[in-house]
Parts: C-alpha cells; sequence; structure tokens
C-alpha cells in the first residue's frame, strides 16, 4: 500500500501577510474603484500592526524579520491610487471651450 506524505501547510508569502496585517489595523485599506492598496497615514494604526507582527510573527519567522516586513510592504504603498490620480480621457482634450464670438 502506497503512504502519502504530508508536506508541510502551505502559508501566504511574507509579503501577503504583512499586507493582511496591516488591513487587519487599519493601516491601509483598497481603493473601492481600482483595488489598490492605500496607505492610510495613521501612525496608531501602523504601530498596531508592528506590535503584532513582533507579538505573533508567522512560524519560522523571527519577530524582527515580521516587522522589517510590514515596514517594506509599508514603504511601497502609496497614500493615493496610481488610476484615480490619472487625468480622465476628458481632461486630456483642450482645457478650455473654444466659444465662437458673435459678431452682430
Amino acid at each position: 500500500m502506497p503512504r502519502t506524505v504530508r508536506g508541510r501547510p502551505t502559508t501566504p508569502s511574507l509579503e501577503r501577510w504583512a499586507t493582511a496585517i496591516l488591513r487587519e489595523a487599519g493601516a491601509i485599506v483598497e481603493c473601492e474603484q481600482h483595488g489598490w492598496m492605500l496607505d492610510r497615514g495613521d501612525p496608531h494604526a501602523l504601530a498596531r500592526a508592528l506590535c503584532a507582527a513582533c507579538d505573533d510573527p508567522p512560524r519560522g519567522i523571527r519577530s524582527s524579520e515580521a516587522t522589517a516586513a510590514i515596514e517594506d510592504v509599508i514603504a511601497a504603498i502609496g497614500d493615493t491610487c496610481p488610476d484615480c490620480s490619472r487625468p480622465s480621457e476628458a481632461e486630456d482634450g483642450a482645457r478650455f471651450k473654444y466659444v465662437i464670438p458673435h459678431v452682430p
């Protein structure tokens, strides 16, 4: 009878874990229209995320590595959505409406 070998359960990558911790702490939110992650700029939420990373890091990860992952992810996230900050197609055209003057 063949034996099945059970491997170690898959865990999300450290970056995904850090993103999840930041979302749970309220340090980042998702753009409702485009799905990009946005930094809320809340120092208390970031402190909660760092405490959570230090107190309960993923299995096999040191707390210093977990807090570094939190800091790396938050540093890579901006406070504005790249898609929302692009000029709309209507603004790409002429900025002023040309009005033909009425000559009596």
